[in-house]
C-alpha cells in the first residue's frame, strides 16, 4: 500500500503537484509589491519575474533595463528579477535626489562580489561599499589632477606613435583593408594604461598575444561562465556566496594579483618615482598601514592590488569601446567624419603637426562627436544602487524600503526622444553649448553622476580622443560587408559590446594631415 492512496504513482503525482504549487506560491508571494503601494509595475512571470529575456540571452542587461524604463510613467516603475522587487527611476528630479542630494541613502551599488573569496572584486573603488568607499575615493582622487593628466599625456604619445606605426605597417593605401577595429583600439588602450598607470611596457600593439592583453580579453570574454558571473554580481548578489563568481574571472584574478605585486615590489626595490598609480598605492601602503578608520579595507594584500586591477580593467575597456563605436559611426556618417578630420588637420597645422595635450582637450567638434558616441553607446547602460535606509520619495507618499535595489537606465534616458529627438540618429550637434544648456540636468550621464561618478572620466576621455586623432588624421573608415547595420549588441555582455566585433574598411585618407 502507498503512503497516501492505494497507488504509488498517484502518491508521487500528488507530492509533485504539492511541491510545484508550493514553489509557485513561494516565488510569487512578493508579486503586487509595487501595485499595493500605488506604483506602476511591470507584470511579472512566475519564477523569472521580468528577467526571462536576460536569463535566456535574448537581450542585453542594458536593453532589459531600457525596456523597463520605456514602460514607466511618472517618477518610476516597479519590476521583478525572479521574486525580488526592484525600482526603476525615471524622473530627473528624483534622479538628482538619489545621485546627489540624498546620496547617503543610496551610496552603495547593489552589485557585490564575494567579500572573502574575491577581495580583488570586492575591495576595489568601483565595488567598495560603506564609509570605506568615501575615504578610499578621497585618497585616490589626486591621481587625476590636471597636472597628473598632463604628465600622463606625454607618456601616452609614445603609445600613439606605436599605433601609427602598426597601421602604417598594414599598407592601407588604395582600397584599404577590412579590420576588426575594437581589438586594435583595445591593444592601444591596454598599452596606454599599462604605461601611464603602472610603468609597464605592455606591447599589445606589436604583439596582440601579449600577456596583459590576453588576460584583458578574458575579463570581457562573454562566454556562458563570464555572463553568469556578471549577472550574479550585478542582478542577484544574494547568490554570490553560493555561486562564488570572480569579478575579474578566475585566471585573470590570479594574473592580476601576481603581476601587480611584482610591479609594486620592483618599484619599492628600485626606489623609482613616476608619480603614477603604483607610486600612490605604495605611499598609501606605508602611510595608512596602521590606519583603523577603514572598517572594511586595509592598504595591503589584495585590497591594495584591487585598485590597480580595477584601474587597468576600466582604463582599457571603456576607452577602447568609445573609440571603436566612434569609428563605426564615422564610417556610417562620412560628412561627420570629414568635418572632424578637417578640424584635426586645422589644429595640427597650428602645432606643426604635433599632437599636444591642449589640442586634444580643446577641439570642440571632437568633443561633440565623442559625447554623441557616449550617448548612443555608454560603456555601461545602467546604474545600480541599493537603498540603505527607508527613504521617503520627495513630494510623494512612496517609501522606498531599506535594501530595495534601485536602477537607473542610462540608455533609456539617452534614447528618450523628449531629450534627444530622433535618438537613433548620430548627430554631434546635440552637444553644442546651446543644445547642452537647453536640456534638463540628469538626462545625460554616460559615466554616472554625483559623488560616485567615474573617477577616471577625464583620463578616459583623453585616451579616447588621442586615439581618434592619431588614427583619423591619416586614415578614413567606411562600412564593409561584415559591418552590422544597424548595430547589434552582444546579449551575453554586461558592458556595451558589439556582437561579433566591429568590422570596418580602413584606408589611407585622401588628404594628408597637417
Amino acid at each position: 500500500m502507498a503512503l497516501l492512496t492505494p497507488y504509488w504513482g498517484l502518491d508521487g503525482l500528488l507530492v509533485l503537484s504539492s511541491l510545484m504549487i508550493g514553489a509557485y506560491m513561494f516565488m510569487t508571494r512578493k508579486f503586487k509589491y509595487w501595485s499595493k503601494r500605488g506604483i506602476q509595475e511591470v507584470p511579472p512571470t512566475p519564477f523569472l519575474g521580468n528577467f526571462a529575456d536576460c536569463v535566456f540571452l535574448r537581450k542585453t542587461a542594458s536593453e532589459f533595463v531600457k525596456e523597463i524604463y520605456d514602460k514607466a510613467k511618472g517618477f518610476g516603475i516597479g519590476f521583478y528579477i525572479f521574486d525580488k522587487p526592484y525600482f526603476m527611476v525615471r524622473d530627473q528630479e528624483l534622479l538628482k535626489h538619489i545621485l546627489v542630494k540624498d546620496f547617503n541613502y543610496f551610496a552603495d551599488r547593489y552589485a557585490t562580489a564575494d567579500k572573502v573569496d574575491d577581495r580583488l572584486g570586492y575591495a576595489n573603488l568601483f565595488m567598495m561599499k560603506g564609509p570605506s568607499w568615501k575615504i578610499l575615493r578621497t585618497k585616490l582622487t589626486p591621481i587625476f589632477t590636471s597636472g597628473k593628466l598632463k604628465k600622463m599625456f606625454d607618456l601616452m604619445l609614445t603609445n600613439a606613435e606605436d599605433l601609427g606605426k602598426v597601421l602604417d605597417s598594414m599598407h592601407l593605401e588604395s582600397n584599404g583593408k577590412v579590420i576588426e577595429i575594437k581589438d586594435i583600439c583595445a591593444n592601444f588602450t591596454t598599452d596606454m594604461i599599462g604605461n601611464t598607470a603602472f610603468g609597464v611596457r605592455v606591447n599589445s600593439l606589436q604583439d596582440p598575444k601579449a600577456t596583459f592583453r590576453k588576460y584583458g580579453r578574458m575579463i570581457f570574454d562573454y562566454d556562458f561562465i563570464r555572463s553568469l558571473e556578471f549577472f550574479t554580481i550585478f542582478f542577484f548578489p544574494k547568490m554570490v556566496k553560493y555561486i562564488k563568481p570572480k569579478f575579474f574571472g578566475k585566471k585573470p584574478t590570479q594574473f592580476l594579483r601576481t603581476v601587480f605585486w611584482d610591479v609594486i615590489d620592483q618599484r619599492v626595490d628600485s626606489g623609482q618615482k613616476r608619480g603614477d598609480l603604483i607610486d600612490v598605492l605604495i605611499e598609501m601602503k606605508e602611510k595608512y598601514k596602521n590606519d583603523d578608520t577603514l572598517i572594511d579595507f586595509k592598504f595591503n594584500d589584495d585590497d591594495l592590488v584591487s585598485q590597480a586591477a580595477i584601474f587597468f580593467t576600466g582604463g582599457f575597456e571603456t576607452s577602447s569601446t568609445t573609440m571603436s563605436f566612434t569609428f563605426y559611426e564615422l564610417a556610417l556618417n562620412p560628412a561627420v567624419q570629414n568635418t572632424l578630420r578637417a578640424e584635426i588637420h586645422d589644429a595640427l597645422a597650428k602645432t606643426d603637426g604635433k599632437i599636444t595635450y591642449d589640442m586634444v582637450m580643446s577641439l570642440p567638434y571632437l568633443d561633440m562627436v565623442i559625447s554623441e558616441t557616449l550617448r548612443k553607446y555608454p560603456p555601461l547602460g545602467f546604474l545600480d544602487r541599493v537603498c540603505l535606509a527607508d527613504y521617503k520619495v520627495p513630494n510623494s507618499d512612496l517609501v522606498i524600503e531599506k535594501d530595495t535595489p534601485v536602477f537607473i537606465s542610462v540608455i533609456g534616458s539617452h534614447y528618450n526622444p523628449e531629450y534627444f529627438p530622433d535618438p537613433e540618429k548620430f548627430d554631434p550637434l546635440r552637444f553644442t553649448e546651446e543644445a547642452k544648456n537647453s536640456r534638463p540636468n540628469f538626462v545625460y550621464f554616460p559615466f554616472g553622476d554625483g559623488p560616485r561618478a567615474c573617477i577616471g572620466l577625464r583620463l578616459g576621455l583623453m585616451q579616447s580622443k588621442l586615439g581618434v586623432i592619431q588614427i583619423l588624421k591619416d586614415y578614413e573608415f567606411s562600412p564593409c560587408e561584415k559591418t552590422r547595420i544597424p548595430m547589434v549588441l552582444d546579449p551575453k555582455a554586461l558592458t556595451t559590446t558589439a556582437l561579433g566585433g566591429i568590422h570596418l574598411n580602413i584606408r589611407k585618407a585622401t588628404t594628408a594631415a597637417g
